[in-house]
């Protein structure tokens, strides 16, 4: 769930449960859950394993194993397990979507284009422009990224900010990211594209109001 890569110069880390963006906030949150009700699966098994090297003791006859039987069975085994389990595929049905990219306003476009191996990215509040390595976004604002490829699979990742997305030949994919704060969000092709695919990284650079302008106009690289 951790990693560290060094980006720039500096050490940035890619972890699901340091979220910095209200789409990774989500899927932290969705992991925490998973976690717990994993948990809670876990501790009954071990419970039930217990209880069946004392299944001797206690009421006998065939009343007595009939309602057993029923309450480890439908209670425990069944019941207990199908709830949880239901219960977080619901869950999960929620946060994915709430993760699908709806319109909003102050909605921001970029493109990001993989190939072995470098990102380049381009902006549709900023035509011609182009860079690569860097990914050039406004901080506290919903962004669309359109993520293609200019040769084989990829995987965009950014995971304090947005969840992983594959970028396939001849196919545009969109992921919708959003940063808290200024910074820098390191980034990762979380896919085997061939050798020298673990040094296939980015960086997301998320800005204020005032250096995202600049950007726009040219100023800042």
């Amino acid at each position: 769930m951790l990693m560290l890569v060094a980006i720039s110069g500096c050490e940035q880390r890619l972890s699901t449960v340091h979220p910095a963006g209200p789409a990774a906030e989500a899927i932290a949150t969705l992991w925490w859950v998973m976690l717990i009700g994993a948990t809670a699966i876990f501790l009954l098994v071990a419970v039930l394993l217990v209880l069946a090297f004392r299944r001797g003791e206690g009421p006998s006859g065939p009343e007595a194993e009939t309602r057993r039987e029923r309450v480890w069975i439908l209670g425990l085994g069944l019941g207990f397990t199908l709830t949880v389990l239901a219960a977080l595929t619901i869950y999960g049905l929620v946060i994915g979507e709430r993760l699908l990219a709806s319109p909003q306003p102050g909605l921001v476009t970029v493109r990001a284009e993989g190939a072995q191996w470098v990102w380049r990215f381009s902006y549709a509040d900023a035509p011609g422009r182009v860079t690569e390595g860097v990914l050039h976004i406004p901080a506290g604002r919903p962004v669309d990224v359109e993520i293609t490829t200019a040769d084989v699979i990829h995987s965009f990742w950014a995971p304090r900010l947005a969840g992983k997305l594959d970028a396939i030949p001849g196919h545009v994919n969109v992921l919708r990211i959003e940063a808290d704060t200024p910074g820098d969000y390191a980034g990762v092709s979380a896919e085997f594209n061939g050798r020298g695919y673990t040094n296939h990284r980015f960086t997301v650079r998320a800005h204020d109001e005032a250096a995202w302008d600049a950007f726009l106009r040219g100023e800042t690289r």
